[in-house]
């Protein structure tokens, strides 16, 4: 049985622990540590990466732009979970659902880029309407979006241990980080307007993008995400205009924490026929991070793509 070796840059982050978490049980994969006192030791980081075949960046943007080229010095490949590299044209954007032959540049790739949690539900909403022309590229697309606080990291995770805030509205200056890659990988000619925040919960995510279309058109958006995502192993596209099987008229952010599932849903009310709201739902650490991330690992190694991308209940 092959085993590919991995070296985790970051691994003591929230993303970093649980990649770790996810391969502790993989099959196909070893994790290779680097002793404390050497993690910001160069040399030393650049010769376990020439002894593994991928190295993943679980590290702030200027970091990871470094580890990047220490791992590119030795001809090892990358997958960046930062978002130094997501809108990089040499870099491969690691979104395997974003279009058909995504998986084939992902498998190919020497460098790959993690995609954001955030931009990861704007993009799957958007892209296919943009590409059947139901809604329009240049339209000025408003998100709003929510997520748990590990979505912050290890700083934000140790503020919220002894309580926090039940809603935080951040970066309202009009310029998050994830913004260049939603226009990018959204295909839209204009940048959109992103206002996130951040809930006292732990992991869970909703993304939320009101449109205005021709009257009617409601139902098309939905067949069409539909027929996008149709056999995709971790993208569900709910009922049309269901918010809960069970019938219940409200959405939490909670329903997919642990997977690398994402959920999509497309709610409209026939006495506004020209407008429509589509929501994603995903764990902010699952698919909008680390799930991602060993998705992209299979790919890349040639591996079975959904293996130990769940975490272990």
């Amino acid at each position: 049985m092959t085993v590919f070796r991995i070296f985790i840059d970051g691994q003591a982050g929230t993303t970093g622990l649980q990649i770790r978490q996810r391969l502790a049980a993989h099959p196909h994969i070893k994790v290779l540590t680097i002793e404390y006192d050497l993690r910001r030791d160069a040399s030393a980081r650049r010769a376990l990466m020439a002894s593994v075949d991928v190295t993943v960046l679980c590290l702030p943007d200027d970091a990871a732009r470094e580890a990047a080229q220490l791992a590119q010095s030795v001809g090892c490949r990358v997958l960046d979970a930062s978002s130094a590299h997501r809108t990089v044209p040499s870099w491969v954007f690691g979104l395997p659902e974003l279009v058909p032959t995504q998986r084939a540049a992902i498998a190919s790739a020497r460098q790959v880029a993690n995609p954001g949690c955030y931009a990861t539900g704007a993009i799957l909403l958007l892209r296919p309407l943009i590409e059947q022309k139901l809604l329009r590229r240049d339209t000025v697309f408003c998100i709003n979006a929510i997520s748990g606080y590990t979505g912050g990291g290890t700083k934000m995770v140790e503020q919220y241990k002894n309580g926090g805030p039940a809603y935080v509205a951040y970066t309202l200056d009009f310029d998050h980080k994830h913004i260049p890659e939603i226009q990018t990988w959204g295909d839209l000619s204009t940048r959109p307007i992103f206002h996130p925040a951040v809930g006292n919960f732990d992991q869970g995510m909703l993304v939320f993008i009101p449109v205005v279309h021709e009257p009617g058109r409601s139902q098309a958006l939905h067949s069409t995400l539909q027929q996008r995502y149709e056999g995709e192993k971790f993208v569900k596209v709910q009922g049309f205009n269901v918010i809960d099987p069970a019938g219940v008229p409200m959405l939490t952010p909670h329903g997919t924490n642990g997977s690398n599932n994402i959920e999509l849903f497309v709610l409209a009310n026939s006495t506004y026929p020209d407008r429509t709201l589509l929501v994603a739902r995903l764990d902010n650490l699952g698919k909008g991070a680390s799930g991602a991330a060993v998705q992209n690992l299979n790919l890349m190694l040639g591996l079975q793509e959904d293996l130990c991308t769940h975490l272990a209940a």
